[in-house]
């Protein structure tokens, strides 16, 4: 049976989320969630679908990939498919020709579970390896510690908090509110949470959002920020606990994020709120010759 490459609607945007749910198991590699789908619908419902790439055969879906960007494809693959060579070929092949509606020519980055066989197939097509991520994982099977600050689980009427804190964590972020309630409106976003931490004046320092992926499946960080004007005082620390502990209440079996190994700060951050590291991943890129 044929492989095809599908560019879904927002119609189909479900389907392309629930298989990254069930996707998601304890011990597999770092991977595309579907709270990196939760998070892109901050651009809206349409602007994701345009993003989104599947593969199926026989109307079962393969693979799943996210254009976080004109020139960055994140792919993860069914588990029981990492290693099946049809599929790895159309893969090369949908996203390294151009024209196929997939990746421009010249520079690109693809993003791909470690092992995967489309890995070596990119390897051989001449795809060097890029700069080191620190994938980290928190265990969720024992109780998670007080962050020790006060945390709010954001509603609605809280949104222009958090979005606030997000523009003074992260230069050039253009984080609205207007953002935030089209994230809010999407559908991974009914197993998420967006916290605010507070210092002991009532300042709101710190902001996260998690996702889950289900009770029993591994759910993630995505983003986590301080303010400029908090740093250095544990409150990255705080609200990565909080965000190990309201995963923990959603049912997730770990806590999962990812940083650049040359963040050195964060990866400390993490760590420093139970976080264990693992093996460090690398993207595929093509330069633009």
């Amino acid at each position: 049976m044929a492989i095809v490459l599908n560019e879904p609607g927002v119609d189909a945007l479900s389907e392309a989320v629930s298989v990254l749910r069930e996707w998601q198991y304890e011990g597999s590699p770092m991977q595309l969630h579907p709270g990196d789908l939760g998070w892109f619908w901050r651009w809206g419902a349409q602007a994701t679908a345009v993003a989104v790439r599947t593969w199926s055969r026989n109307g079962r879906i393969l693979a799943v990939g996210l254009l976080d960007g004109p020139r960055v494809l994140r792919l993860t693959i069914a588990p029981d498919a990492q290693q099946e060579e049809q599929l790895a070929q159309q893969l090369v092949k949908d996203v390294t020709e151009p024209g196929r509606g997939v990746l421009p020519e010249g520079r690109a980055n693809i993003e791909a579970p470690t092992g995967a066989l489309v890995q070596h197939l990119l390897f051989e097509d001449g795809w060097d390896t890029d700069e080191p991520w620190t994938p980290l994982r928190h265990d969720l099977t024992e109780p998670v510690r007080d962050p020790g600050v006060r945390i709010e689980t954001v509603g609605p009427e809280q949104a222009h908090v958090y979005t606030a804190v997000h523009r003074a964590a992260f230069d050039g972020s253009r984080f609205t509110d207007e953002h935030w309630h089209a994230m809010a409106a999407g559908l991974p976003y009914a197993d998420a949470r967006c916290l605010v931490a507070y210092d002991d004046r009532g300042n709101a320092v710190a902001a996260v959002t998690v996702w889950s992926a289900g009770p029993g499946r591994p759910g993630l960080l995505e983003p986590m920020g301080v303010h400029r004007d908090h740093r250095r005082q544990g409150y990255g620390q705080a609200i990565t606990v909080a965000a190990a502990a309201a995963l923990q209440e959603l049912g997730s079996s770990s806590a999962l994020v990812c940083t650049p190994s040359s963040n050195v700060g964060g990866v400390a951050t993490y760590t420093s709120a139970g976080f264990q590291p693992r093996a460090e991943v690398r993207d595929r890129y093509r330069d633009a010759h």
